[in-house]
């Protein structure tokens, strides 16, 4: 399942992945985005891209695309916000959500899932073997278990002493744009990817471990279709990332998305849900992080977040990529 890529080899790409990725002033709403192939949220979206445009040259799907870059991060121990050595909940319990999805109406998701690194490849797994959207918990444990990917304990030594150590006090403190402090991950978050052929068709992942020492089975924006993700044919594809319960409240992506079918750019567009969710919840998000990325049909880019610090990869046809600092409501 997914969107074929040989339709459009007409339009082949070359080059490679750049070794280096380049650091540049933020994009404006019509610019070389026009070129953009994969798109994808924070500084450590570059080396998800990177994965992303090789599974595609290889002959890939968009799908195969998006997934092969959502797990760079998943699998990534450094990353304290995505998959294997993600910061737990108050319990103890590292929780992973995902989605991927095409713009066919094809759709899959986890929420909740404990014991298994590559949630992304499960909720595909869902999206491609099940008449079902979304699995959680338990029983998306046991379909992971059923299905043959292997189990592994998720918590790592280093997550379970910051774990400890948070337990003295039981505070919860977000920590803005942590995401990109590497090493340390006081909040949560997400990777976000988006991926476009020459020809206009779209796909869309989203992985997280979800907020640091959250409460047992808080869910966030990042698997719900909608929210933290979404992809429609003929217009474009939105994710979010920052305080996944801010993006629920409005069902950002698909405002995002709706926006841009009702004749906005990405810019504009991602511009828009973030004042809409300042207007709408005022004082409670004057300290919050909260962030979209969009790309459109023709491969126009939009980024804009709350806070200034949001940074983005975007990776144009001949492999070669930038990590860019979106534009803010607010300023430092």
């Amino acid at each position: 399942m997914g969107i074929s890529r040989r339709d459009t080899l007409g339009l082949a790409l070359a080059g490679t992945v750049a070794a280096g990725t380049a650091r540049a002033a933020p994009l404006a709403a019509s610019s070389t985005a026009d070129t953009a192939l994969v798109v994808s949220t924070w500084d450590f979206g570059a080396a998800a891209n990177a994965a992303a445009y090789a599974a595609w040259k290889a002959g890939g799907t968009l799908i195969d695309a998006v997934e092969a870059g959502a797990k760079v991060p998943e699998a990534d121990l450094s990353n304290h916000s995505v998959g294997l050595g993600g910061y737990p909940d108050r319990d103890g319990h590292v929780t992973l959500d995902a989605i991927i999805m095409d713009d066919r109406g094809h759709a899959g998701a986890v929420a909740g899932l404990e014991g298994y690194v590559h949630a992304i490849s499960v909720a595909r797994r869902v999206m491609d073997r099940t008449p079902h959207t979304m699995l959680v918990g338990e029983g998306a444990a046991q379909f992971a278990r059923e299905q043959g990917f292997p189990s592994q304990n998720l918590l790592t030594p280093e997550a379970e002493a910051a774990w400890r150590e948070w337990l003295k006090k039981a505070e919860y403190k977000p920590v803005a744009n942590i995401e990109n402090q590497r090493g340390t991950a006081l909040d949560h978050d997400t990777i976000g990817i988006l991926a476009r052929s020459p020809d206009g068709r779209l796909a869309g992942a989203c992985t997280t471990s979800g907020m640091a020492f959250k409460l047992r089975g808080r869910v966030g924006d990042s698997p719900q279709a909608g929210c933290g993700l979404l992809v429609e044919p003929g217009v474009g594809a939105a994710t979010a990332t920052g305080v996944g319960e801010e993006v629920t409240r409005i069902a950002g992506a698909a405002r995002v998305v709706g926006s841009m079918r009702m004749g906005m750019s990405a810019m504009a567009a991602c511009r828009e849900a973030v004042e809409h969710i300042v207007a709408l919840r005022g004082e409670a998000v004057k300290d919050a992080q909260v962030a979209f990325l969009a790309i459109d049909r023709n491969g126009k880019v939009g980024a804009f977040s709350i806070l200034p610090g949001f940074t983005y990869a975007v990776t144009d046809a001949n492999g070669r990529t930038r990590v860019q600092p979106a534009g803010s409501l607010r300023r430092a």
